[in-house]
């Protein structure tokens, strides 16, 4: 489809946004006086102070000129002699919010600031301090012992770490939705990655715009300068953190009724080259993302256990809300959506193989009613066992990598620098025209054309693509095994990106290239700042510090150290840091009267004294339940009914539960058409057929959708659109156990792995125990330990009958 080329992204000064603020007070008001950064113009904002239980906020829409302003001040000043005059109380630098626990309003500001880098002239900024002002002069309750303590909570969230944003660049979104989105103003906070959208909230409905505030992004930003072949280039790798169903390891996991899901981050590689001032810019960008499995399931935090067991709820057996999930996925960037699984397969005691194949099992059954075009694509693949036995496992994710790379395609454009007053590249393209289509016939993906630009022609610029899907990587905690994998995919990205803008040759980077090197260091330091943000200690970095050829012994000892600092952090600290993060969302609201946070049994507080007059929550105590993963607080409900229906021929499948309430994010998806490539590939097939293999399935589904196995048909690795026998023919793998071998499940119902000894040298995602390893039991187990399970598991657990289904 044609459409325009890519706007011109205008120059630093930014002029028609307000960067600079000071604020003033009387007894009765607090004035905030905003000017931009060319000082042309200056705006006043009015709060009133006497009003202790509201928020009233008023803007002055005149525009005023410096001396202007000074007047109105000095006016202000002379007309509250009488009551102390105006009085100066600090310089800052946006509005984060304004908060109310169970006395008045508090403002939050940013009072230092500092530049971590700029995507094409746009400042990016860090924050450096932050202040929390109380709006009314006076309150009974401004020092009472709950308000203190609530105070204390919200300030567990650090500003000044691993938070940022922009006056003029849309931070929370990817450059490519940037270029390609007419979206404007507040629906900018609506977006999942704005954490203080509810702080905001109030300011941004009573004055319907966002110009005092700041968007506040949450996860990881780097920008650093590298050059190949003589050519300088800028490499930005951002994550951005979903402020939904957010928190910590063990009180956030898998997915919520909504279809969130815990630990959710996109990361983005925005690759430029360093051009001077004045010039055009080659701009690319490759978007992949990672999250908990989408499934119901628990761990308990355990003082006593460093890996407590996984509970996995059979609670939503139509997949409703993992089918939500991958349809999010899909609106947010478009099919083919690629899974790629890290968890474990074999183990002594089932713990990720659980979900494991509930996984398998929930994404066969989402690929039963959606278009062959849409279908999920996954990659089943343990990275654990294949790194344990001495798997070169980053040439062989690379492979993956651009495999995916090539059905996904990824963002490059050239930005003129012709400058724009409004300094938001945000509407390259009409809204009508911007329906991302895909001309099957083209294996490289949708294009940008700019049919009237003639110097294009002359000067052969490359056209612009679209990137169209996304890698979606997930382990158990979606840090260290998915931190590998995500570099593993950066990499053969970069090699892509520095392809598209004339740098390379070859769109392919050696590990052993200085740039490899260089975009691990980068990876290995985003990877450590999310780990500590979910996990409570750095990531383990097992793989990256083998490949640097790191000393055994010292990597063995970070491993371990790393496990502990996990371990202490899970048990001791998160519930605290749960809690300051659900107010900090707003999930949970104090209210006079009213359980009070810490009262709680669960960290599950979404909705829960919320200034709702029609919530009842007098007897929560007693009321709440502890829920699994679905986000919420649980009350005792009269019915649980649901009645449940297919549609056939969506983007995704829609399974509609009647609960009385939106469950999900829109009652249908887009249509979004998939690019398919023309690669052919030599299927493997199993010494069984299909319908011996899944005999509740009809076997022409099984023709449609061939499942790919490893060359022994082991489901360690499994894939439905990658022919594992060519990712394995590298040689880099290593010839597989015959007694490791078996076909795993695809319904927890009928799942457990052969018992086998598992000794394990190095803490995996989960942590290493601290209380011994598990003890391989024997091979028939008491009938005790098989309450709950069918027939047919009991005779294959006790006749070792290998088990298909």
């Amino acid at each position: 489809m044609k459409m325009e080329t890519c706007p011109a992204i205008p120059p630093a000064s930014n002029s028609a946004y307000l960067q600079k603020f000071r604020l003033y007070e009387t007894r009765s008001h607090l004035y905030m006086i905003g000017r931009d950064k060319s000082r042309n113009f200056w705006k006043v904002l009015k709060i009133d102070r006497s009003d202790l239980s509201e928020l009233n906020i008023l803007e002055d829409p005149t525009s005023y000129s410096e001396i202007e302003c000074c007047d109105l001040l000095r006016r202000i000043h002379e007309g509250n002699k009488t009551i102390g005059g105006l009085k100066f109380v600090t310089v800052c630098y946006g509005i984060v919010g304004f908060i109310k626990f169970l006395g008045p309003y508090y403002m939050l500001v940013i009072t230092q600031r500092r530049k971590i880098g700029a995507i094409c002239g746009h400042s990016i900024y860090a924050i450096a301090r932050s202040e929390m002002i109380p709006v009314p002069v006076q309150s009974n309750m401004t020092n009472s012992k709950n308000e203190n303590r609530y105070k204390k909570l919200l300030c567990m969230v650090d500003l000044t770490r691993d938070f940022f944003f922009s006056y003029s660049y849309n931070v929370m979104h990817s450059l490519q939705k940037n270029l390609c989105n007419s979206e404007t103003g507040r629906l900018h906070y609506e977006t999942m990655f704005v954490w203080n959208e509810f702080l905001t909230r109030g300011i941004r409905q009573s004055l319907k715009n966002s110009t005092w505030t700041v968007a506040l992004v949450h996860g990881f930003f780097k920008q650093v300068k590298l050059s190949v072949s003589g050519r300088d280039f800028k490499l930005t790798l951002i994550s951005r953190r979903s402020r939904h169903y957010a928190g910590t390891r063990y009180l956030k996991r898998g997915i919520n009724e909504k279809g969130r899901v815990a630990n959710d981050v996109e990361t983005e590689q925005i690759v430029f080259e360093d051009s001077p001032e004045g010039h055009s810019v080659q701009i690319s960008s490759v978007v992949q993302n990672r999250g908990s499995i989408p499934l119901f399931w628990s761990q308990e935090t355990s003082r006593l256990n460093i890996k407590p067991d996984i509970i996995l709820s059979k609670k939503d057996k139509a997949y409703e809300a993992t089918r939500l999930h991958f349809e999010n996925l899909a609106k947010r960037y478009g099919n083919p959506i690629i899974i790629l699984n890290l968890i474990k397969t074999h183990e002594t005691k089932p713990r990720e193989s659980i979900l494991r194949a509930e996984f398998a099992s929930a994404i066969r059954f989402l690929n039963m009613s959606l278009p062959k075009e849409n279908r999920l694509r996954f990659l089943h693949w343990d990275l654990n066992k294949h790194s344990r036995r001495g798997t070169n496992v980053l040439s062989l994710l690379g492979r993956v990598a651009a495999y995916a790379l090539n059905l996904t395609g990824i963002f490059y454009c050239e930005v003129s620098s012709s400058p724009r007053r409004e300094g938001l590249p945000n509407d390259v393209c009409s809204k009508e025209r911007h329906t991302i289509e895909c001309d099957n016939s083209s294996e490289s993906g949708p294009v940008i054309n700019d049919l009237n630009n003639d110097d294009n022609k002359e000067n052969k610029v490359k056209e612009p693509t679209l990137q169209k899907g996304v890698l979606r990587t997930n382990c158990i905690d979606c840090l260290d095994r998915t931190n590998v994998a995500q570099y593993a995919y950066g990499l053969a990205a970069l090699g892509k990106q520095l392809d598209a803008l004339g740098f390379v040759e070859f769109p392919n980077i050696n590990l052993d290239n200085p740039l490899a090197e260089n975009l691990m260091r980068l990876y290995e330091l985003m990877g450590d700042t999310l780990a500590r943000q979910y996990g409570g200690s750095a990531a383990h970095n097992k793989i990256f510090s083998e490949r640097r050829g790191q000393w055994k012994a010292a990597t063995q000892s970070q491993e371990f150290f790393r496990t502990l600092q996990r371990y202490y952090s899970n048990a001791y600290v998160d519930a605290q840091k749960q809690d300051a993060i659900n107010i900090f969302l707003g999930y949970f609201q104090p209210q006079p009267g009213k359980p009070a946070l810490w009262e709680l049994d669960s960290d599950h507080h979404y909705n829960i004294g919320g200034r709702n007059p029609d919530l009842r929550v007098e007897n929560a105590r007693s009321l709440i339940k502890r829920s699994m993963s679905d986000g919420n607080l649980l009350f005792e409900s009269e019915s649980d009914s649901t009645e449940t229906h297919t549609r056939v021929g969506q983007n995704l499948l829609l399974v509609d539960k009647q609960r009385g309430g939106d469950k999900g994010f829109s009652d249908s998806s887009p249509e979004i058409s998939t690019c398919d490539s023309d690669l052919s590939y030599s299927r493997f097939n199993p010494s069984m057929t299909p319908k011996q293999l899944f005999e509740d399935i009809e076997e022409d589904q099984y023709e449609s959708c061939p499942i790919y196995y490893d060359e022994h048909g082991d489901t360690s690795s499994c894939s439905n659109f990658l022919d594992l026998e060519w990712l394995s023919s590298s040689g880099n793998s290593c010839d597989e156990d015959p007694s490791d071998r078996s076909i795993a499940g695809l319904s927890s119902e009928n799942l457990v792995n052969e018992a086998r000894t598992e000794m394990s040298s190095a803490a995996s995602d989960s942590g290493s125990s601290l209380l011994g390893s598990y003890r391989a039991g024997s091979s028939e187990l008491g009938c005790n330990e098989l309450v709950g399970y069918s027939q047919r598991f009991v005779h294959w657990v006790n006749d070792g009958v290998t088990m298909f289904h």
